[in-house]
């Protein structure tokens, strides 16, 4: 049984929707079953229109689908990718996540494979920090945290934050490295959900 793996982020200019895609297309070469979603945009029309970078991204990921509590109750994995805002994930994020309190409450979140990735302007901005209080999170929803660590080199040669793939500014352009770390998490999450789906099938 393929796993079903929902890659939900947040991305005001591009990077987080690069991070996310890199994993979306690494699962579904694995064989999982992908849900690329982004969370809904909360700033006003008004202000995203007043920055170019920011409306022309917003225009160009347009066709990608807004996640939903329901994808969070599908999903057997998932991976929430965000920029740092003061070492903290997006108010969008947090916005999303908010609304997710029926399904926590349901249990449907019990056991559902998570992990994150982060950007920040630059090396030492908040990065580890907004991981770690999205993982606090995950924690609450007895979820099963599960991070790059140091499992492969990939990890340090992106930076080595061994709580998830992290970016810093660089134009636009993430560097090969840390696409090899996003590969590299992802298929970590989709080799513990597949023991976790496993486990669960032979409890059925």
């Amino acid at each position: 049984m393929a796993v079903k793996l929902a890659v939900i982020y947040y991305s005001s200019y591009g990077t987080n929707y690069k991070l996310a895609k890199k994993a979306a297309e690494t699962a579904e070469k694995l064989g999982a079953e992908v849900r690329l979603l982004k969370v809904k945009e909360t700033a006003p029309q008004s202000v995203v229109d007043s920055v170019p970078a920011w409306k022309a991204h917003a225009e160009a990921t347009a066709h990608i689908p807004e996640a939903s509590p329901d994808d969070i109750v599908w999903a057997d994995a998932i991976i929430f990718s965000t920029p740092t805002r003061f070492g903290v994930a997006t108010s969008q994020l947090r916005a999303f996540i908010d609304t997710l309190g029926p399904v926590w409450a349901k249990g449907h979140t019990v056991n559902k494979v998570v992990s994150a990735m982060t950007s920040a302007q630059n090396a030492h901005g908040g990065q580890e920090a907004t991981l770690l209080s999205l993982y606090t999170t995950m924690f609450h929803w007895g979820a099963i945290v599960v991070t790059p660590g140091y499992t492969d080199p990939a990890v340090a040669k992106a930076g080595g934050n061994p709580y998830g793939t992290s970016a810093t500014d660089q134009g636009g352009e993430i560097p090969e490295e840390v696409l090899a770390a996003v590969e590299h998490q992802t298929k970590r999450v989709l080799q513990v959900a597949e023991w976790v789906v496993a486990g669960r099938s032979k409890q059925s």
